[in-house]
């Protein structure tokens, strides 16, 4: 028997589904920014990158990705020291990677028909 997904689902599925690429493009800017080989047009396509993943995640209402994806493009503006800007990253990127995980649970969680039925309550 096939799962069967709400269209809502389906498309999170789908947003998620690219995201495992651009994860990784992350963890290597934030090594290059380690390793001092980074400069700030790098810096400012990682700013991008998250905020594009955050945009399409509000829009799909994956809120854990969209807010440590929001609080990652913070990060990577802020001034002050690289090694606290990279540190805080790391640690921000584990946490993305631990939503990205429930976020994938739960769009391949078929909803129950009690859920459906009990939201419009």
């Amino acid at each position: 028997m096939a799962i069967k997904l709400t269209s809502r689902q389906q498309a999170q599925l789908a947003f998620l589904q690219t995201l495992p690429p651009k994860m990784q493009r992350v963890h290597s800017v934030i090594e290059q920014m380690a390793s001092l080989k980074a400069d700030e047009a790098i810096v400012r396509g990682l700013s991008r990158l998250l905020d594009e993943i955050k945009a399409n995640s509000a829009s799909l209402s994956l809120n854990g990705l969209a807010e440590t994806a929001g609080l990652m493009g913070t990060m990577s503006r802020r001034g002050g020291g690289l090694q606290v800007k990279v540190r805080g990253l790391r640690e921000l990127l584990g946490s993305l990677k631990i939503n990205y995980e429930a976020s994938l649970r739960s769009a391949t969680k078929p909803e129950s028909s009690e859920q459906s039925s009990g939201e419009g309550s």
